[in-house]
């Protein structure tokens, strides 16, 4: 570092050490001033009171002292009154459904019920009532057992024992579940295997979670063979082959030592037992984490969270045990494989699968299977909303839809559009041990934090450095709340006693260390910190901002990515766009960068550039524009940036036509190599 920059940096540290010292001077006189107001009202509210003794009486007196008391009152805490008036309906109406949650998740603790256990409960009380919907197909509650029966049967026949781990890696059929549920039954742990991944991301999913069988549909065949040779030998590897139900036996598979169809078709269902697993707080399932800022980390999931997760949907979002759920979600995802599959297993809900999420087809399907809810994720219903108006979009019977990632931005375009009476946004990380419900369908919302009764529910938005994303503690050594619309990270306080606020981390105990902050609200305590920027209004209603390392800094300003890339989708007829910051030499902070997809070359730069004017601060409009074929997306609708952003805008590496923005004519100019050395040079100046 040179002198100068030292110089500098010294400068700014004394500025900023001269700037606590006035805070914490004008904090003190303003403290000062406040009791001293404080002592002349008393003592005026004292002499008054006298005085009307003496003159009138003593009665009289007490009347006026007591009057003065509650005008008083009702003037010093009217924003709390205020703020409570508006909030309680909500808040208790939360604290009900959350006792609800509560008492289920203490009468399974109780019985020490694994899912298995928990599925063939409803079982017994609607066997013949449709558990999934399949294309043709209607799978009772008992057909779904009675597979999953079959599936403990043949594992135990290969040796499968408690403790041990069989991945899946299936489509979105009804025999996913039904497979997973069999594995539990007798005591193994199932992780979920994404069925986007392949190679060297695969290999991983499977020796991360230490597994020692592998399931895996024969529309999978390809990618495990490309991996095959490095997968160890100690791991068996059983093919399904799908037939549809109820299909003639001449269809039956040929036999083969590793075709576990064949196993399945000629071996009889195990008889009933409980499951021999570690009960309701056990090892149930893996999820794996999208993998967005790295290779995917397995995550735990108990019954117990389980449970948690989808009776906090199903109370807190107005659901009942008479819906049919629509879910074109991943089953290997905790949205639809934990929170949705949930609905049919724990409360009895009829749910209709998709193989494959489509657009054109969301409503069509809802209406097919009479849905009277649905299920949505990341984009999904960006992309719904982008399809043609029809006859059709208000023919459906769905009255809720509920999931995660609405943008705020087509939030009431899409409840006007398709007639939807309930939007139930959610927010709660798969690892994590906390979940928030928007349960009055406020625009936007992803739930809400109690201001009059915080203390039922223990979540957080603390403060974290900018940069860093570390808390930001007292001079006592904690962590600091935010205060209303000022962001900050969203936590989840740890009570390991406590199955609902338990934290159960990923199976890497490292990884898990690194999601854990202590010394929160008091020494010795610790709480789940999400990583994502959330921010809540003066009646507590939640907003997501951004993920930690997402927002970025320019000209002096944070700018969050979601809300410029919800800005630019807008405005470009709701094309996909990816926003990121990318290092410009000599120049402080990052420049926003955006990849927009426009594979019919239709997108106009110039009214493009125009529109996002109206919308969107200086500071937060993108120096660089991409322009892309196509878009790297998660399987649950995650825009993936990571190696955009290493990719950055140079044109002698990056295949795509780049723009940059000439702030004097406010429009996009074409960058190539010349225009490249000129910003890297300083010549042009951004």
């Amino acid at each position: 570092m040179s002198n100068v920059e030292t110089n500098n940096n010294m400068k700014q540290e004394k500025v900023q050490d001269v700037e606590k010292g006035k805070s914490k001077e004008s904090k003190s006189t303003a403290t000062w001033l406040k009791i001293l107001i404080m002592i002349f009202a008393l003592a005026v509210w004292g002499a008054a009171t006298a005085v009307i003794w003496i003159l009138v009486s003593w009665q009289a007196a007490v009347g006026v002292c007591a009057g003065i008391f509650v005008v008083y009152i009702i003037a010093y805490f009217y924003h709390w009154l205020w703020v409570a008036v508006r909030t309680a309906p909500r808040d208790f109406k939360a604290l009900y459904c959350y006792i609800k949650i509560l008492r289920l998740s203490s009468n399974l603790t109780k019985k020490n019920w694994s899912m298995p256990d928990i599925f063939h409960d409803i079982v017994k009380k609607h066997p013949k009532k449709a558990c999934f919907l399949f294309e043709d197909e209607v799978w009772t509650f008992q057909q779904v057992e009675e597979f999953s029966l079959r599936v403990s049967a043949v594992l135990r026949a290969q040796g499968v024992r408690k403790g041990d781990t069989v991945a899946l890696m299936a489509s979105n059929y009804p025999e996913m579940p039904a497979t997973w549920l069999g594995i539990t039954r007798i005591g193994a742990v199932a992780p979920l295997i994404n069925t986007n991944q392949t190679g060297n991301t695969l290999l991983h999913s499977i020796n991360i979670a230490k597994c020692d069988y592998v399931i895996y549909g024969s529309e999978f065949e390809s990618a495990i063979q490309d991996v095959r040779k490095d997968i160890p030998n100690n791991i068996k590897l059983l093919k399904f082959t799908r037939r549809p139900l109820n299909a003639s036996d001449g269809m039956k598979t040929a036999e083969a030592p590793e075709d576990f169809t064949h196993m399945l078709e000629t071996t009889p269902p195990a008889p009933w037992s409980l499951s021999e697993g570690e009960g309701f707080l056990g090892k149930l399932l893996y999820i794996y984490t999208s993998g967005t800022t790295g290779l995917p980390k397995a995550a735990v999931i108990s019954p117990s969270r389980m449970v948690f997760m989808a009776s906090g949907v199903h109370f807190l979002g107005g659901l009942n045990r008479k819906d049919v759920i629509y879910c074109p979600m991943p089953l290997y995802h905790s949205a639809g494989g934990v929170i949705t599959m949930g609905q049919a297993m724990i409360f009895g809900c009829t749910v209709a699968l998709k193989l494959k999420f489509s657009a054109s087809a969301y409503f069509p399907d809802c209406i097919k299977y009479k849905a009277t809810a649905a299920h949505y994720i990341g984009e999904m219903c960006r992309y719904v909303l982008a399809t043609p108006p029809s006859p059709n979009d208000r023919k459906h019977t769905v009255r809720c839809v509920y999931g995660n990632g609405m943008r705020p931005t087509i939030w009431m375009d899409f409840v006007n559009r398709f007639g939807i009476k309930r939007v139930a946004e959610f927010y709660g990380a798969t690892e994590g041990n906390a979940n928030i419900v928007n349960i009055d369908s406020k625009p936007g919302a992803i739930g809400f934090i109690s201001r009059i009764i915080p203390a039922v529910y223990p979540i957080a938005i603390i403060k974290v450095d900018e940069d860093t994303g570390e808390p930001i503690r007292d001079s006592r050594g904690l962590c600091q709340t935010a205060k209303p619309y000022e962001p900050g990270v969203f936590i989840g306080k740890i009570k390991p006693n406590n199955p609902s606020r338990a934290f159960l981390g990923y199976v890497d105990k490292e990884a898990s260390e690194k999601k854990i902050v202590r010394d929160v609200l008091e020494h010795g305590d610790s709480a789940f910190i999400s990583g994502d920027i959330l921010v809540a209004d003066e009646l507590g209603y939640l907003y997501f901002r951004d993920r930690t390392g997402d927002t970025f800094r320019w000209r002096g300003e944070n700018v969050s990515t979601t809300e410029v890339e919800a800005a630019i989708s807008r405005v470009a007829d709701q094309r996909d766009a990816v926003v990121y910051g990318v290092e410009i030499p000599n120049t402080d902070g990052r420049a926003g960068m955006c990849g927009i997809v426009d594979a019919d070359g239709t997108l106009d730069l110039e009214k493009l550039a125009k529109d996002i004017a109206k919308d969107l601060p200086k500071y937060a409009r993108p120096i660089f524009i991409r322009i892309m074929h196509s878009m790297d997306m998660t399987a649950t609708f995650k825009l993936r940036k990571v190696d955009l952003q290493k990719e950055g805008y140079n044109p002698n590496t990056v295949k795509d036509k780049l723009y940059y923005l000439d702030p004097k004519h406010n429009k996009y100019i074409s960058l190539g190599p010349e225009e490249y050395e000129k910003i890297i040079s300083g010549q042009i100046r951004l």
